[in-house]
């Protein structure tokens, strides 16, 4: 079955770093977009980034210099770089990978990983 696990969390504080590993199997990892969304108490998952199947990355402005996600296909494995974090920036993080076309049409999530940011 498809398994998505994260791993990297932990408590940091402002202006740390942080590096969260997401390692997939199950899936042909190679053809799937990969994700970050994060989710802190009380509020929706928004998303943090994403990188394509031709490494083409997206993230959000309010992460935008800060965060940047890469993908090794042979380790099947993602990760998120975090750099000058924020107490804004705690929350559980999940990896997600997507892919909408056939054949081997996916939606997957990892079980989280908790960043807590605070001094």
């Amino acid at each position: 079955q498809v398994q998505l696990v994260e791993s990297g969390g932990g408590l940091v504080q402002p202006g740390g770093s942080l590096r969260l590993s997401c390692e997939a199997s199950g899936i042909i990892f190679g053809i799937y977009t990969m994700a970050w969304y994060r989710q802190a108490p009380g509020k929706q998952r928004e998303l943090v980034a994403t990188i394509d199947t031709n490494d083409i990355t997206n993230l959000p402005d309010s992460v935008k210099g800060r965060f940047t996600i890469s993908r090794d296909n042979a380790k099947n494995t993602v990760y998120l770089q975090m750099n000058s974090l924020k107490p804004e920036d705690t929350a559980l993080y999940y990896c997600n990978a997507k892919r909408t076309s056939r054949p081997f049409r996916g939606n997957y999530w990892g079980q989280g990983t908790q960043v807590t940011v605070s001094s």
